[in-house]
């Protein structure tokens, strides 16, 4: 704790992303930056100003961070081949932690991070701020009101293009190495997605990728169909190499309703005065339509992961549900690298 009271927080990885991290931990009334570690000193230091970060110490080595007596959470936010290492050397240093998707780039990396947190005792999240999209909250009211019944099928689909038109952090991301794979870079989005809206265990995974543009060392394209052990199916299609604008597509179909976007046909529209519903209904809302984060609701991310800390509660997209999300990332790029075949869940 700091000397206010407050939780004290460092941010590692001072790029794209972590400026809007540090922006919600500023407005938050329970945490105070204490430190920021970047590769690059100055790069820290720029941020601490340019942020106003007046009790934030500057770092270029993570460990002499860790070292900070009134540090109590990490937000990570380090290229993605770094999460794993730093997440586990946070937990083992007794801090909470909220990792950037991807959390790691390999399923034993990600077992590893979790059991590092369950033996820490510590909170630990994975960045999957599209669970507060008002959009998403929409969607979970009208299924939660069983405008769509018993959902048997799902589409998620997260199509992007023209990278190095908008994100800063495009060559390092297209790099198997660092950025890993097209659903750990931005896909991952979309599967979560998925399995929020249609939740339930996974039987097995079919995957298929393509780098049909070489705009990426990884395969651009990945199309994964989940299937579940009810018998639903689920299907996601990851596109970064398209000529396209950005679209982030839902589809939802049920015994009562059909969701597309944000038009929706349901029985629950039929009453008295209307014997059938012609055509779709729709809803205004704010819509996940572009990749910029500035647009991403990290304020209610950041304020829910705090409280959640301070109140022993647990929260979204705990370790736990980052195991089930992230398996079945890495089910569907094993069938893909296997031309295809089936792969069970649980992975082994």
């Amino acid at each position: 704790m700091t000397d206010n009271g407050k939780l004290g927080v460092g941010v590692v990885g001072i790029g794209w992303v972590s400026h809007q991290h540090i922006d919600t931990l500023v407005k938050n009334p329970h945490t105070e930056i204490v430190g920021l570690c970047s590769g690059s000193l100055e790069n820290a230091q720029n941020a601490k100003e340019e942020h106003g970060l007046s009790n934030a110490h500057c770092y270029n080595d993570y460990e002499q961070m860790l070292k900070q007596d009134n540090l109590d959470v990490i937000f990570i936010c380090s290229t993605n081949e770094k999460h794993v290492d730093q997440a586990i050397a946070g937990a083992e240093a007794g801090n909470h932690l909220l990792i950037e998707k991807p959390a790691a780039l390999s399923w034993e990396g990600l077992k590893s991070i979790a059991a590092a947190v369950d033996k820490a005792g510590v909170v630990a999240c994975e960045g999957f701020e599209l669970h507060w999209s008002p959009y998403f909250l929409i969607v979970h009211k009208l299924i939660k009101a069983n405008a769509f019944g018993n959902i048997f099928y799902g589409e998620c689909d997260y199509f992007s293009a023209n990278w190095p038109q908008w994100y800063v952090g495009y060559n390092w991301v297209k790099t198997r190495e660092q950025g890993g794979s097209a659903l750990a870079a931005a896909g991952c989005h979309a599967v979560d997605a998925l399995l929020q809206f249609m939740p339930g265990e996974v039987d097995h995974v079919v995957g298929h990728w393509g780098n049909f543009t070489k705009t990426f060392d990884w395969e651009g394209t990945v199309l994964s169909v989940i299937s579940y052990k009810d018998g639903r199916i689920g299907k996601v299609g990851c596109i970064l190499e398209g000529n396209n604008p950005y679209s982030f597509n839902v589809r939802l179909h049920g015994d009562r309703g059909t969701l597309v976007g944000n038009k929706f046909h349901s029985e629950t529209l039929i009453g008295e005065r209307m014997t059938e519903q012609t055509d779709w209904a729709t809803f205004e809302t704010i819509m996940p339509d572009t990749p910029e984060v500035s647009h991403h609701p990290f304020q209610p991310q950041t304020d829910h992961f705090i409280d959640c800390i301070l109140n022993n509660k647990k929260p979204e997209v705990d370790i736990n549900d980052a195991l089930k999300i992230d398996e079945v990332i890495f089910a569907a790029e094993r069938s893909a690298s296997l031309g295809g075949e089936p792969v069970k869940l649980p992975l082994e």
